[in-house]
């Protein structure tokens, strides 16, 4: 998968587990200031980049990014 194409779907994945507009997302949208979702939902979106992406990523790991950018670069890594 392309880097595009990768980072595409987990800003699909990201709007679909924070119930966000996907157009209000980008690569530098962060999670704690912007999102400020509950960890119930990084939970959903390890499980769902999982499930989607078959990359497994530690909860701890997803939890410690603070741009979507950073959870590209991370699922990357496990791809």
């Amino acid at each position: 998968m392309e880097r595009t194409e990768l980072e595409a779907k987990i800003i699909e994945l990201v709007a679909i587990c924070y119930d966000k507009p996907q157009d209000e997302l980008s690569l530098e949208t962060n999670f704690k200031d912007e999102l400020k979702g509950a960890s119930v939902q990084m939970v959903a979106l390890a499980a769902e980049i999982e499930n989607e992406l078959d990359a497994f990523i530690q909860l701890q790991d997803a939890a410690a990014c603070e741009t979507i950018k950073d959870l590209v670069d991370l699922v990357e890594e496990e791809m």
